[in-house]
């Protein structure tokens, strides 16, 4: 049997979680600089835009207002808990807060101009509420590219001890190494019973949850994540939390659920219990008349924004060897139907006849399902620089109108690869393939099978309107960097 090596853990500094708390001021910081940009621009638009009848003179409102205007609002988005810790890096609550802090704020100033009879320019005020929103969303979206950024870098990062057993463990170690820009760090795991140095899946064992508050405390950690496994029962839970009354650590229970929105999930009390009622998967709902009217909307703007484009594209293609522009591949849709998909030629004529040759070239291995080439020779000059920017796939607007792909979706697969699917993975085909989705915003060809699998199989499950929008704006950034694409 394989040894698995031990996880390489970084040895424990004082100043590796002393960081954290520079968030929060950080958050502070942009906040006032977007309240200050927006209190300017409140301004000069109120002066300057015939809107508002232009003329207006709000230099001595400013002068006056803008302090506590900054403080007000800073202290609004505080008591609504957007600058604690657990609110930083990841999920909408963030911004939510904001925009919740904002309305608040709004309605304060027009009860208490009312109620004082104070005059307070109302083109101005729509400004600041109009602009506000919109700039503060943006610094803290900035701030949060940051973290992420300093968390894939190894900063900012928490020291975390998962509890329970040795697969609920692994479980969760995999998940959190594969997502680095959530910052937590895996320096060991508790077991309920003495066990080998090293769970299956790699991570230290650094002894039995009896033991966890002596762990904690020697290896400074400041997450203990409890799994399954950990404890036998409410009342063990309520012991371990006693026991680490004392100390600095967060502690966080994760459910056996894994690759499930958190808009599905909802905790509801009874009797002391926390049940957690979970929506069905939502597979069905991404066949229904909104997502299709969606698709149909931003195909035929697709087509009309980028129709000069398009045709500076076959030119390019026609000209350089004379072939055909278009390159038409049987794929599997909706229910397993087969289609045409459409793109642009980015290969020699007759490529697929030459697979056999350039086999040494697959980045995957022989038994892997899909092939990727990261210098594949059949890859034309221009194909390169339309392959880079996904500009190969735009005719696929034309599969979006003909109702065989969607805008946002799994990556359409070949007849080939559907033949050695397992049941589990063929829940990718209960919607239709998509142009772009989440195998394309995290990492394209980098990824490796199971990755997409695991990708597909959550939006399959987890889909919503406000997640295709999400996808496609993080689409072009994923476009323009060019990343995993060849």
């Amino acid at each position: 049997m394989a040894l698995v090596s031990p996880v390489r853990v970084a040895p424990r500094t004082g100043t590796r979680t002393a960081s954290h708390g520079l968030v929060a001021p950080a958050a502070v910081v942009v906040d006032l600089a977007g309240i200050a940009l927006v209190i300017v621009l409140a301004a000069l638009g109120r002066m300057h835009l015939p809107l508002f009848g232009g003329g207006g003179d709000v230099q001595d409102l400013v002068a006056v207002a803008a302090l506590p205007l900054a403080i007000g609002w800073v202290l609004l988005v505080a008591a609504h808990g957007g600058y604690s810790g657990h609110q930083f890096g990841a999920g909408s609550t963030e911004y939510k807060i904001i925009v919740r802090a904002t309305l608040v704020g709004a309605g304060a100033i027009g009860v208490v101009s009312y109620l004082a009879k104070l005059e307070f320019s109302r083109g101005f005020f729509f400004l600041l509420i109009s602009l506000g929103v919109p700039v503060l969303v943006l610094g803290r979206h900035l701030l949060r590219r940051a973290v992420h950024a300093g968390r894939r870098r190894g900063h900012l990062t928490h020291r975390v001890v998962v509890s329970g057993s040795p697969d609920q463990v692994d479980e969760v170690a995999d998940v959190l190494r594969r997502e680095p820009w959530l910052g937590y760090e895996v320096v060991g795991a508790l077991l309920p019973s003495p066990g080998a140095g090293i769970t299956p899946g790699g991570v230290p064992v650094l002894g039995t949850t009896e033991r966890t508050a002596a762990v904690v405390e020697s290896e400074g950690c400041d997450i203990v994540l409890f799994a399954g496994g950990a404890v036998g029962s409410g009342r063990e839970m309520r012991r371990a939390a006693w026991d680490l009354e004392d100390s600095d650590v967060q502690i966080m229970l994760v459910p056996s659920l894994t690759d499930v929105a958190t808009d599905r999930v909802r905790v509801r009390p009874a009797a002391g219990l926390h049940l957690m009622e979970l929506d069905r998967p939502r597979a069905h709902r991404a066949s229904r008349f909104s997502k299709r009217a969606f698709d149909v909307v931003g195909a035929s703007l697709g087509l009309l924004l980028a129709g000069p484009l398009l045709l500076v594209t076959a030119w390019a293609i026609r000209r350089h060897d004379g072939g055909p522009v278009l390159f038409r591949q049987q794929r599997v849709g909706l229910g397993g139907a087969f289609f045409s998909c459409f793109k642009f030629r980015s290969m020699v004529v007759d490529a697929d006849r030459m697979t056999a040759q350039v086999a040494d070239t697959n980045k995957h291995g022989a038994d892997h399902v899909l092939f990727k080439a990261e210098h594949d020779p059949r890859i034309t000059p221009p194909g390169r620089f339309i392959r880079r920017f996904s500009l190969d796939e735009m005719p696929q607007f034309l599969n979006v109108l003909r109702g065989e792909m969607s805008l946002v979706g799994p990556r359409p697969p070949l007849p080939s690869e559907v033949e050695r699917y397992t049941d589990e993975v063929r829940t990718r085909l209960a919607v239709r393939p998509g142009m772009t989705g989440l195998w394309q915003v995290s990492g394209r060809s980098d990824l490796s099978w199971e990755d997409s699998v695991r990708l597909d199989l959550y939006y399959v499950d987890n889909w919503s309107l406000v997640q295709d929008l999400t996808i496609l704006w993080r689409t072009v950034s994923a476009v323009l960097t060019g990343r995993g694409a060849y």
